[in-house]
């Protein structure tokens, strides 16, 4: 088990590296935005710890420096890879730069040029892996119960689900004591909410990330699709990151993304050409192609005693 004292060094070691880096990390160390580039870059260094790499990293404060002065100041031609920035914004100005390096940022926006790779945990991809379990299941119609107050918090999820969804989507206001043939019920809504619902209907019910507390009971039967590295143990060096600094769900998401986005840097780093791959990684199915980042979440069902992954 590494020691905090361990965890100290290695931070340190990073920062104090070398003036030039083979892998130039932009991410708010500072600002509203601290916590979640904190929690990406735990999971990026513990990640790259386990990894055995002798690759120099330089971290980088986007919240103290723009994009153009970070590129011009920080970028040069010992500099093999950018990871980041995080803000969609400052994506957005990484793209106009047209950079020479490559780039893998930590957001998706709706521009896309060459050298740059998008890699997020997008709602998109929430509701592409929902959409094909809903498939799988044969479900024709699906009902969807909100939680009143956070529509705005599920708005681009349902959206997406909308426009690539084959069953039919109805939104309703009460909870139906029983599900018709075919018809499923999707609850949108964090799991206080959830578990006050009452008895919910015993098969063909659905939930997303937002409903799953760690610690928390989950209705037998309710299928959802999130973050393998969660649920799975298998990512020791994910687990040692949480065992450092315990975090929620929601962080615990980023921890993984982190540890992923080292993942992808590696193959990047093997050469700029690599431009077609894919694997397994913390936060799901992950496979690049012509110049994108596609990634699959697994889902999963609760069980008497476990939760079990859909196949």
């Amino acid at each position: 088990m590494y020691s905090k004292k361990y965890w100290l060094l290695l931070s340190l070691a990073a920062l104090i590296s070398p003036a030039y880096a083979d892998v130039l990390v932009i991410l708010p160390e500072s600002g509203p935005m601290a916590r979640a580039g904190e929690s990406i870059k735990r999971g990026f260094m513990s990640a790259y710890t386990a990894s055995g790499s002798k690759e120099k990293i330089i971290f980088v404060d986007s919240a103290k420096s723009n994009v153009n002065q970070i590129f011009k100041t920080r970028v040069n031609k010992n500099t093999k890879l950018v990871v980041g920035p995080l803000g969609r914004s400052d994506i957005e100005a990484v793209i106009k730069l047209k950079p020479k390096v490559p780039v893998l940022a930590l957001n998706d926006v709706n521009t896309q040029t060459e050298n740059v790779w998008q890699f997020s945990l997008a709602k998109q991809h929430d509701a592409e892996a929902l959409n094909k379990l809903l498939i799988k299941d044969q479900i024709q119609t699906l009902l969807v119960l909100r939680e009143a107050g956070t529509e705005s918090a599920t708005e681009l999820f349902m959206m997406s689900l909308m426009s690539q969804s084959h069953a039919a989507i109805e939104v309703i206001h009460e909870l139906p004591k029983k599900l018709p043939k075919k018809t499923g019920l999707l609850l949108l809504g964090d799991h206080e909410w959830m578990m006050e619902l009452g008895s919910l209907p015993k098969q063909n019910i659905y939930a997303t990330p937002m409903s799953i507390e760690e610690g928390k009971s989950i209705p037998i039967g309710l299928r959802f699709c999130d973050t393998p590295a969660l649920y799975n143990g298998q990512w020791a060096d994910l687990i040692e990151a949480y065992k450092e600094q315990p975090e929620n769900m929601a962080f615990q998401r980023l921890l993984a993304f982190g540890g992923d986005a080292w993942t992808l840097s590696q193959q990047f780093l093997v050469g700029a050409d690599n431009k077609q791959f894919s694997f397994v990684g913390r936060t799901g199915a992950i496979e690049v192609n012509a110049g994108k980042i596609n990634r699959q979440p697994y889902c999963f069902e609760q069980q008497k005693k476990h939760i079990q992954i859909l196949k």
